[in-house]
């Protein structure tokens, strides 16, 4: 092995800067962080630079959202597929620049300076000859639905009756069929009923109100306000959201409209 010249200077001309020849990417103090990794008083005061470094992040980012929780959100949206926003872009165009488009919704999410876009509204025919309007996120948007779901689903789903499959985790509507071919073996009688335009006439600060009392967290309180708020663009034209109309996606109650802020 080649030995260090004991009066070595660099010559005129020359460059005493190393090139990256492949491997993993470093940055360019990080040699001399892991030369002087030896010296146990300067690892201590890089570790005392890092960790007032994670203070002035917790500052920056009043919200402790985990980048884990967006990225597990995102293979959830990838998997239930599904269409465009009103920003036109596709799943798979999300995907090309994944990692700063998360990291950018990630930083939003935890900043407390995330607003939900406009929903895209879809009239989709009824069996009954009517329309129902469906609202469709965007992508960024389904994900940041998504993480918010992910924690607050787990807190109210035990309170769900036994009986209750809409939009809910490992449930869906096979299994409601299911529990009724078993059902019609053991009664004589069946009782149906449907609540008209149900979901349009839900109180929504009672609502929210059941929002608060099952999560002491700020920002899934702070999110949902703002998702209840979302405006609709419909054939081009951004309007203020009805009473009743989905926000779409499943992650949030099919009902929504602006609330005031009772908890949040």
């Amino acid at each position: 092995m080649l030995r260090e010249k004991p009066n070595w200077q660099p010559q005129e001309g020359e460059s005493t800067d190393a090139e990256h020849r492949g491997g993993a990417f470093r940055i360019s103090d990080e040699g001399a962080v892991m030369a002087l990794e030896r010296r146990k008083r300067i690892v201590q005061r890089n570790e005392l630079v890092n960790h007032a470094g994670r203070n002035q992040l917790r500052r920056a980012k009043p919200f402790e959202v985990s980048r884990h929780a967006v990225t597990n959100a995102w293979y959830s949206v990838k998997s239930n597929h599904g269409a465009h926003g009103i920003d036109g872009q596709s799943i798979a165009e999300f995907e090309k620049d994944l990692r700063n488009n998360l990291y950018k919704l990630w930083n939003r999410l935890s900043s407390g300076s995330y607003f939900p876009p406009a929903v895209r509204a879809v009239e989709i025919p009824k069996s009954n000859g009517k329309k129902r309007l469906l609202g469709i996120p965007t992508v960024a948007d389904r994900v940041a639905q998504t993480v918010v779901r992910n924690r607050f689903e787990q807190l109210v789903d035990p309170y769900f009756h036994k009986d209750s499959y809409a939009y809910r985790s490992g449930k869906s509507a096979l299994d409601a069929i299911d529990a009724t071919r078993k059902r019609c073996w053991q009664y004589d009688w069946v009782l149906e009923f449907d609540i008209r335009s149900a979901f349009d006439n839900i109180d929504h600060d009672l609502m929210l109100k059941a929002v608060c009392h099952h999560t002491p967290c700020r920002w899934t309180r702070l999110y949902i306000k703002r998702w209840l708020k979302a405006p609709l663009e419909r054939d081009g034209r951004v309007e203020a959201r009805d009473k009743g109309t989905p926000q779409g996606g499943g992650c949030l109650p099919a009902a929504i409209q602006p609330l005031s802020p009772l908890c949040i």
